[in-house]
């Protein structure tokens, strides 16, 4: 980073805030939100869904900026009912995956049906929720209280979870 004052500061990039409809708005929100996370140095990001079928996990645009935020001290989290979407749709992010697996933990929670679980990506400073999944409506914003309900409601369904999506599969 320059410390040269006639150097112009990268302008920080701007993240929905309120409702947004459709699934092209909730992949907008992802791809802001993963270039947001690379950008500002967020330690952690928790992402949950039933399958993440319609995520745009496999974009390369995604891929970038999981690139870009992968370092040392981070944390990804995702929490699904079920991988097989990931794996059959997302190669890109299953590559970056493999690579990171050191930073990401896959959890599968067996406790709750898939369709319980909410649609969610969670980072400290910004969270995005589809409120419905078929219509992919929901609310993206960096109100406290809500990320801290979100959190919490996230931390209960991976204290019931177990690991799951290997990096890796050995065989014989």
């Amino acid at each position: 980073m320059s410390t040269d004052p006639s150097t112009p500061a990268a302008p920080a990039l701007a993240l929905a805030q309120g409702r947004f409809a459709g699934p092209a708005e909730f992949a907008q929100c992802i791809r802001q939100a993963l270039a947001a996370a690379a950008s500002q140095g967020w330690r952690e990001i928790v992402c949950c869904d039933p399958d993440f079928a319609d995520w745009p996990l496999g974009e390369r645009a995604v891929a970038q900026a999981l690139n870009d935020w992968s370092r040392g001290g981070r944390k990804f989290t995702l929490l699904a009912g079920d991988y097989g979407a990931i794996a059959r749709q997302h190669a890109r992010f299953v590559t970056w995956r493999r690579t990171w697996s050191h930073i990401v933990e896959c959890r599968k929670n067996a406790a709750h049906p898939a369709d319980s679980l909410p649609s969610v990506l969670w980072g400290p400073n910004w969270v995005v929720e589809r409120l419905d999944t078929a219509r992919s409506t929901g609310v993206a914003g960096a109100d406290a209280e809500r990320r801290a309900l979100v959190k919490n409601r996230l931390d209960e369904f991976l204290l019931r979870s177990t690991a799951a999506f290997p990096a890796t599969v050995l065989g014989l």
